[in-house]
């Protein structure tokens, strides 16, 4: 692994979009592997993930606004572990604004005869600290943890008994893809787990049945007003007799 440690280990990486939180692409690579040195097939698999979409949705729907960003990915956001002068050169090249923010560095670094890299390490620095990458920030964290946790710690796969890297990435792309499915039904009904639906189906009946209590106890009210109205306006003429009744004749 990255820390020297002998276990049989992969590691995973996901490329989420930040406006819907679905995975965009999910790749599978030795742990022994630093983050600066996956992160190209990551981020190629996500720009062929949505070029792909962006053509079907053409396909099917020619004549509405697109919904998918034709121009492909255009913004990168990761944590500090994908920092490094090198990528942030690359990312650049491949015409995309990264948003990389950066390690504690001892000392100034030298430039020397890196004139382009210090250009690209100094963008990305601006645009880091500026308050529209300090928001991106903020939604990386909610939306690719949310997508880890849901996959890794309650989906159960931080641990998988498979031989081969091949059946691990199948297992990986299954489960990847329920979490999705996941948030297409909860956009469609409010509930991305078959339990949660059923919770929810639980409570909307015991909705309607309060709603209709509570509508047969407003009824029962007023007629136990209007009850109340007609007996006091009753009640009188019948203690006052005939002779008022024979006065208002005459």
């Amino acid at each position: 692994m990255k820390d020297g440690r002998t276990h049989l280990a992969h590691k995973a990486e996901h490329a989420v979009d930040l406006d819907t939180g679905a995975v965009v692409a999910v790749t599978l690579q030795a742990a022994d592997q630093g983050d600066t040195a996956t992160l190209d097939e990551t981020l190629c698999d996500a720009g062929i993930a949505v070029s792909g979409l962006a053509g079907r949705e053409a396909e099917l729907r020619p004549e509405d606004t697109p919904r998918v960003n034709v121009n492909g990915i255009e913004e990168l956001v990761t944590d500090k572990g994908y920092h490094s002068g090198a990528v942030v050169q690359r990312v650049k090249h491949y015409e995309v604004r990264s948003y990389i923010p950066e390690k504690l560095q001892k000392g100034r670094r030298n430039w020397q005869g890196k004139a382009e890299e210090q250009r690209a390490v100094y963008a990305n620095r601006r645009r880091v600290r500026g308050s529209y990458g300090k928001s991106l920030l903020r939604r990386r964290g909610e939306m690719v943890e949310r997508s880890f946790a849901h996959c890794y710690e309650t989906g159960g796969m931080r641990r998988c008994h498979l031989r081969g890297r091949e059946n691990i990435l199948k297992r990986q792309l299954v489960h990847v893809g329920a979490f999705n499915l996941s948030l297409v039904l909860r956009k469609m009904l409010g509930a991305g787990t078959p339990r949660e639906l059923r919770n929810r189906f639980g409570m909307l009946i015991v909705r309607i049945f309060l709603l209709l209590w509570h509508g047969n106890g407003q009824n029962h009210s007023c007629r136990s007003r209007v009850a109340a109205s007609v007996a006091k306006y009753v009640v009188p003429f019948a203690h006052q007799g005939p002779p008022t009744v024979l006065q208002k004749i005459s």
